[in-house]
């Protein structure tokens, strides 16, 4: 059974948007996609505990990264309910998405690298299309840049 929060442990609305540095209508959005869980007053207002600035912290990173609000979802349902979380759970959630970001830190890294050359997007209207992408063989890997996208490019 949770238990009750303190009422100390709890924080406003504003001051959880004053402490994230998001608008009252982005916590909100956030709310809406059950990312976060406010707790309600008997007055209906919502009050949110102090670690869910973290959360929020969390999510905030977790969309630099690239992850979808789903894959986000997913990893917050992880984490306890009714407490804190602690350093292990906050471990958990760290190895759970470092496959993402490595695939991101390539992805960045073939960006990089092949930016001002061939990024495979098909367009073939480069003299280096002959050489990185002979008779379009990259439209059979589907469209875009492939070069970039394609976790098979490196």
């Amino acid at each position: 059974m949770p238990t009750v929060p303190r009422k100390t442990d709890l924080i406003p609305i504003g001051e959880m948007a004053r402490r994230t540095g998001l608008s009252v209508s982005a916590i909100r959005f956030y709310e809406d996609k059950r990312l976060i869980e406010p707790v309600r007053t008997s007055g209906n207002q919502r009050r949110f505990l102090r670690s869910d600035i973290r959360r929020v912290s969390f999510i905030l990173i977790a969309q630099q990264l690239g992850l979808s609000l789903g894959a986000i979802k997913d990893e917050l349902a992880k984490l306890p309910h009714g407490r804190t979380p602690n350093a292990r759970d906050w471990r958990m959630i760290s190895r759970s998405i470092r496959g993402h970001i490595d695939e991101r830190i390539a992805q960045l890294e073939r960006t990089r690298d092949r930016l001002d050359g061939c990024i495979g997007c098909g367009c073939l209207s480069l003299k280096k299309c002959a050489i990185y992408n002979p008779d379009d063989r990259l439209a059979d890997q589907g469209p875009g840049p492939r070069q970039i996208i394609s976790s098979r490019a490196a």
